[in-house]
């Protein structure tokens, strides 16, 4: 039997849908963007896939499972609307139903269905559900190289009497050009981020609940959003 893993990422990047498509679209999307893969909105997906699996992975421990991971519309504008120079759409205006066109299976690129595999969605109210097939965790678990600081920090952060001080030092750890801010918005106490790390660019944010410490990260767009 498969199992399911249901991580509900819904302020995104968290420590703890198909309709009638729009004709607003036509041929491969794949066509409004570079030849390079890398530089493209599916690229940036797969990246933040991958990134959550691994989270999930540290947290949980891996299982060849399905995996269902939510985000929304915004998160995912971002990701399109920065990719590539010959990018045809106008910032803020996809839709959700053209969101789900430009995320159709003929339009997924095969270097991301080589990784990730053949993942579906759906969406409601402009927040999208993506599910990873077993064969996406199984890769995620065999072919991409252990996030140790994350492994740390979610090791640190389940310690009983954790403090900020203790994992300010582990970011130091991992580097020496760090960025640490008090945040007053009544949701959390501070952020900390890498300022020089490319492939680590998530805000991460910390509230002290008294008994322990709790963190969400986020990717600088959607940290903007939210008016932090």
């Amino acid at each position: 039997m498969t199992k399911i893993s249901n991580f509900d990422d819904k302020m995104n990047y968290s420590g703890d849908y198909k309709g009638n498509y729009s004709n607003n679209y036509s041929g491969d999307y794949r066509d409004n963007y570079s030849s390079d893969y890398s530089a493209t909105g599916y690229a940036r997906l797969e990246k933040s896939l991958i990134d959550i699996v691994k989270e999930q992975q540290a947290k949980l421990g891996y299982r060849k499972e399905i995996v269902r991971l939510y985000y929304p519309l915004s998160t995912l504008r971002h990701f399109f609307e920065c990719a590539g120079d010959d990018n045809k759409i106008a910032a803020g205006m996809i839709s959700e139903q053209q969101m789900l066109e430009i995320l159709a299976p003929n339009n997924l690129p095969k270097q991301l269905t080589d990784t990730i595999g053949e993942i579906k969605i759906t969406a409601k109210n402009e927040r999208f559900c993506i599910e990873i097939p077993p064969e996406g965790s199984e890769y995620v678990h065999e072919n991409t190289a252990d996030n140790e600081f994350i492994s740390e920090l979610i090791a640190l952060v389940g310690t009983h009497g954790c403090t900020m001080e203790q994992i300010t030092e582990l970011f130091y750890k991992y580097s020496d050009d760090i960025e640490k801010k008090d945040m007053q918005n009544g949701e959390f106490d501070c952020y900390i981020r890498f300022l020089n790390e490319p492939d680590d660019t998530y805000y991460y944010c910390f509230h002290d609940e008294g008994c322990h410490i709790i963190y969400h990260r986020f990717l600088p767009q959607d940290y903007a959003d939210f008016g932090f």
